[in-house]
């Protein structure tokens, strides 16, 4: 984000639906699958999605699994998303491929511990962990209320409660900031697939409860209703896998910071806990949070950077938006001491060799409610006292 004080600034997400979230939710799930039976396996899962069609391909390394099962798995994903249409179902008109197979032998011994050897990242690469206090959950409020439209219609959608409206949707919140604070809502957008059975205007009504329960009124008093978009194409019956292509791991500015922040690059889904392009990312975030939690700076954005093979990472960047040089010292001396931030390290940490991604794979890696179940370990604040001056 530039020093601009008054600005509009966008973000935009996309529902469980969306194509390239199937995919992400269906690699997630080949991740649980493994690490449930090997706490310890390897998985990159890169899964596409057409018209009734899905393949499965990348390396693992775990426990034999049946084909079949994970077969059945992938049905499962595609019918609790809530997919039964003509040209997407979790029937067995949907064919679905798997060409998974074993971890390179290469790679493995980059990343394998051995002797005196800590275990090293599995890539090179950079990511970035960001928190602010726009929010209750401290994200960027754009982002934050883009998913938390989408995630109540769907669960509306999924009890029966919403009516005509099917799993594939898209939102987009414009907020105006004043001072670098977000003031109010210029403009929503949400596009949603409906059936055939309701016009425009109907799913303008259908939809826009939403909007109004999930944005703070505070931020809508203001509101133009003609700043209101809904399916500005005209009619969205197509959608899904059957209206687009989707793959693994497109939506990573959606899964992390909607564009307030950097992105590394690397995306989360698919991938086990020893690629640090989801787990440096994780614990990015987490001392993030912390820092903004503890109030010593509103914002604060980290940079980590990772060699394969190599265990520590090559650098630390800490950027507090202060321009307090002593304080953001402080801060790194801080991250140094407290956090082991070697891949093993973020592992035992945040507790990541769980079955915990798949309920990661839409509306957000951030901003979401620590679980009992170990998911969303790095969105705990229980480190705030390091950083207290």
């Amino acid at each position: 984000m530039s020093n601009l004080k008054n600005y509009l600034f966008t973000s935009e997400s996309v529902s469980e639906g969306h194509p390239d979230k199937v995919s992400d939710r269906i690699s997630d799930m080949v991740v649980d699958t493994y690490l449930s039976k090997d706490p310890q396996s390897r998985v990159a899962c890169e899964t596409l999605t057409t018209t009734n069609k899905v393949v499965l391909a990348g390396e693992v390394r775990g426990p034999e699994t049946n084909k079949d099962e994970l077969i059945e798995k992938v049905r499962n994903c595609i019918k609790d998303i809530g997919y039964d249409q003509d040209g997407f179902t979790w029937k067995e008109k949907t064919k679905i491929e798997s060409h998974l197979h074993s971890q390179s032998t290469d790679i493995a011994m980059g990343v394998d511990s051995s002797g005196n050897k800590d275990e090293g990242a599995g890539d090179q690469g950079i990511m970035f962990g960001f928190a602010c206090n726009e929010t209750e959950v401290l994200m960027p409020a754009p982002i934050h209320y883009s998913h938390k439209i989408l995630k109540l219609m769907a669960d509306d959608r999924k009890s029966g409660k919403l009516k005509n409206i099917e799993p594939d949707s898209k939102s987009q919140v414009t907020f105006e900031y004043v001072n670098g604070k977000p003031t109010k809502v210029k403009s929503v957008v949400i596009s949603s697939q409906h059936s055939p059975d309701v016009n425009q205007e109907q799913v303008k009504d259908l939809l826009r409860p939403y909007m109004i329960k999930s944005i703070p009124k505070n931020f809508l008093k203001d509101f133009n209703e003609e700043e209101f978009y809904v399916n500005p194409t005209g009619n969205f019956v197509i959608g899904g896998p059957d209206g687009d292509c989707g793959l693994t791991g497109r939506k990573i500015i959606v899964d992390t910071y909607g564009g307030a922040a950097p992105h590394g690059g690397g995306a989360f889904s698919g991938k086990d806990p020893t690629k640090v392009d989801r787990s440096a990312a994780y614990a990015a975030r987490y001392i993030a949070k912390n820092i903004v939690a503890s109030k010593i700076t509103n914002k604060c954005l980290i940079q980590l950077a990772y060699a394969i093979g190599v265990s520590k990472p090559l650098s630390i960047y800490v950027d507090l938006f202060d321009n307090d040089l002593d304080k953001n010292k402080f801060v790194v001396e801080k991250i140094k001491e407290n956090f082991d931030l070697s891949p093993r390290g973020i592992r035992e940490m945040l507790s990541l060799n769980r079955p915990i991604y798949e309920k990661s794979a839409a509306y957000g890696h951030f901003g979401r409610t620590p679980e009992n179940d170990g998911a969303f370990s790095w969105e705990k604040t229980d480190k705030m006292s390091i950083f207290n001056k």
